[in-house]
């Protein structure tokens, strides 16, 4: 018995985002994901299960053929490379840019080799090296605006949405490095193998996000 589709994806903005795309689909979950402590969600396609991972996770489920489809924000994507996926619908969704951010005013940066606290440490280290600018990367988990406040960085490397967080903490961005959204990612090997699902699947998904919104 072949199993079902099975689609990735993670808690929090991008899933409420992601909901009613594929409501419009015609897929919804059985049980809310939200209330739900289950990691495997059934869909009232019996062809079509969610599985709930951490935002990070969902490409390398992807790829390894944990779940044939996932949704992942841009930056999730670029630090993650890429490998073994194809990004064939960008979702529109959960829009927000990656930036360069650090003390309000101070732009110029430090006199010699700058410290970057980030999560994003290939896009981070990318970036610089294609400018030709050295720096030393320090990973951090969160609270990336508390690093330049304390003086292990001098700047960050993080999402902004409203810049109201930066700003709250005397901080402000300085580049963009990358404009952000959500994309609907397709294992290659699902793509072959379960060729008329998937490209189903993806028709379906695109077609939600090309309909006028009310």
């Amino acid at each position: 018995m072949t199993r079902p589709l099975t689609i990735a994806l993670s808690k929090g903005r991008i899933l409420e985002q992601t909901l009613p795309l594929f409501a419009q689909a015609g897929i919804e979950p059985e049980t809310d994901p939200d209330s739900s402590r289950r990691l495997i969600l059934p869909t009232n396609r019996p062809d079509v299960r969610f599985v709930i991972v951490r935002a990070a996770d969902v490409p390398t489920y992807v790829q390894y053929g944990g779940a044939d489809i996932g949704v992942a924000g841009k930056d999730v994507l670029l630090e993650h490379g890429g490998e073994g996926l194809y990004e064939p619908v960008d979702l529109g969704i959960a829009a927000c840019r990656l930036m360069l951010a650090g003390p309000a005013g101070g732009g110029g940066g430090p006199v010699g080799r700058a410290r970057v606290a980030t999560k994003y440490i290939r896009i981070t280290h990318d970036w610089f090296a294609a400018q030709g600018r050295q720096v030393e990367i320090i990973k951090l988990y969160g609270s990336m605006e508390l690093a330049p406040l304390v003086g292990l960085a001098d700047w960050i490397v993080d999402l902004v949405d409203t810049g109201n967080t930066l700003r709250a903490n005397g901080l402000e961005p300085y580049e963009t490095i990358a404009d952000i959204t959500s994309r609907l990612i397709v294992n290659k090997a699902a793509m072959k193998t379960r060729n008329a699902e998937v490209r189903g699947m993806i028709d379906a998904i695109g077609e939600a996000v090309a309909a006028p919104t009310e």
